[in-house]
C-alpha cells in the first residue's frame, strides 16, 4: 500500500458496508402503538396475548392451513382446526383426539363434535383457543353458552373471562336464575355468591321471572334451598334491624348520662342549674341530650308525685338517676343529686335486678366502645 493511500482495512469495512434503509412510517408507528417487545403483551380488553401473535393465530384459524381436525356442529357446518393447537390449550381435547388416531390410523382428518350450542358459539370458543382474543357483542350474545364450554374443556383462562362478563356486565332480574342454575352446573363459586346474593335482594322480582318458574319445575330442590336462605336472610335482617336500634338506644342513654353530669357539675345555658354563674360568653350548649333532659328534669322538680311509684315521667327520672348512680366514677364527689344516696341503695336489691342493673351498664358503656370516661366507670360483676 503507497505512501498516498492512507485508508485503514477498518475504514475500508465502513465503506464497503451498505447503510440499512429506515422503517418505514406506518410499520414503526404500529410497532410501537400495538407494543410489540419482548418484555411482555399487550393486552386490548379482548385479548389476552401479543398483536402480532393474535393476528398470525387469527389467520391460521380463517385459512386453516394444514389443519388435521374437523369439528361437527349442530347446523351440521364443519370448522376445521388443528391438533396440537386444540390439544394444548385444552386436556379434554387433547384425550378426544389421542382416541381419534388410535381408531383411525392412517387417515389425516380427524373428527370431533361439538353439540349443544349453537355454532357460532363453537366458532367463538375455537377461535379463542388460538389467539385469545373474543369480542365484545359476541360474548354479550353467548356468554353463557361459552362458559359451558370453557368449563366442559377445561380452559380455566376463558371460563374466568365468561364468569366476569356474566358478573359484571350481564346479570340482570330476568336472567338471574339461568345463569345461577348454570354457575352451579359449572363450579363457579363466586359467580354461585354472586347470583345467590342477587337472588335474595331481589327476590320478589325475580320470583315474577319465567326463569323462576322454569326452575320450580326442574329443580323443586334448588328453589326450596333458595326460599330456606330469603328466610334466613330475612331473619338476619329483623335481628340487625333489633340490634342497631338497641344499639341506638344504649348511645342515646349514654349521652344522657354525659348530659346530666354536664348539666350538675358545669351548668347549661339550656336548662341550668341556677345557681352556676354562667359567663355571657359561653359557647352554646354541645349536648344535645340537655334538650331532651330539660322537660323531663322540670318536670321531676316541680312534681308532687315524684315518689318511684309515681307518675310516668318521675318513673323515667328516677331510672335515669339510678343508671347514673352506677355508671359514675367518684359518688363522693359527684354533684348529681341522689348519686350517693342510690350507690347505698343498692345494696338492698336482690341479685336478679342488680344483675339486670349491671348488664345494662355493660351494653351502654361498650356502645361507645370505651372502658371507662372521664365521668362514668365499668364495675367488674
Amino acid at each position: 500500500m503507497g505512501p498516498g493511500n492512507d485508508e485503514s482495512p477498518s475504514n475500508l469495512e465502513k465503506m464497503m458496508l451498505p447503510v440499512p434503509p429506515p422503517l418505514p412510517v406506518n410499520l414503526s408507528s404500529r410497532f410501537y402503538q400495538r407494543g410489540f417487545s419482548t418484555s411482555g403483551s399487550n393486552n386490548r380488553g379482548h385479548c389476552c396475548s401479543s398483536h402480532s401473535i393474535n393476528d398470525s393465530m387469527d389467520r391460521l384459524f380463517d385459512e386453516a392451513y394444514r389443519a388435521d381436525v374437523s369439528i361437527l356442529t349442530d347446523d351440521g357446518g364443519v370448522i376445521y382446526a388443528h391438533a396440537s393447537i386444540l390439544g394444548n390449550a385444552s386436556p379434554v381435547f387433547r384425550s378426544m383426539l389421542k382416541q381419534q388416531k388410535g381408531r383411525t390410523r392412517g387417515k389425516r382428518l380427524l373428527s370431533i363434535s361439538i353439540r349443544g350450542v349453537r355454532p357460532e358459539a363453537a366458532r367463538i370458543f375455537i377461535r379463542f383457543l388460538y389467539s385469545s382474543c373474543y369480542e365484545e357483542e359476541e360474548m354479550k350474545e353467548f356468554a353463557m353458552p361459552l362458559l359451558v364450554l370453557s368449563h366442559a374443556y377445561v380452559v380455566p383462562q376463558f371460563k374466568q373471562v365468561c364468569e366476569s362478563w356474566l358478573e359484571q356486565r350481564l346479570l340482570s332480574i330476568e336472567n338471574a336464575m339461568d345463569i345461577f342454575q348454570l354457575s352451579l352446573l359449572c363450579d363457579a363459586p363466586r359467580l354461585i355468591l354472586i347470583c345467590h346474593r342477587f337472588v335474595l335482594n331481589n327476590f320478589k322480582s325475580v320470583s315474577a321471572t319465567e326463569g323462576w318458574n322454569a326452575m320450580k319445575e326442574s329443580h323443586p330442590v334448588l328453589e326450596k334451598e333458595i326460599l330456606n336462605s330469603v328466610i334466613d336472610e330475612d331473619s338476619r335482617q329483623k335481628e340487625w334491624a333489633r340490634k342497631a336500634n338497641d344499639r341506638k338506644i344504649y348511645e342515646q342513654l349514654y349521652d344522657a348520662m354525659e348530659a346530666l353530669v354536664h348539666i350538675c357539675r358545669d351548668g347549661c345555658r339550656t336548662i341550668g342549674p341556677f345557681n352556676k354563674n354562667l359567663r355571657d360568653d359561653c359557647e352554646p350548649c354541645k349536648y344535645m341530650a340537655c334538650k331532651g333532659l330539660e322537660s323531663l328534669v322540670r318536670h321531676f322538680a316541680g312534681c308532687k308525685m315524684r315518689g318511684p311509684g309515681g307518675c310516668v315521667h318521675c318513673k323515667r327520672m328516677w331510672q335515669i338517676l339510678e343508671l347514673h348512680s352506677r355508671l359514675c366514677a367518684d359518688s363522693d364527689a359527684c354533684g348529681v343529686p341522689l348519686c350517693r344516696n342510690f350507690r347505698q341503695r343498692r345494696r338492698k336489691q336482690n341479685k336478679k335486678e342488680d344483675m339486670r342493673w349491671r348488664i345494662l351498664v355493660k351494653k351502654i358503656v361498650r356502645s361507645k366502645s370505651i372502658s371507662g370516661a372521664p365521668f362514668f366507670v365499668l364495675e367488674s360483676t
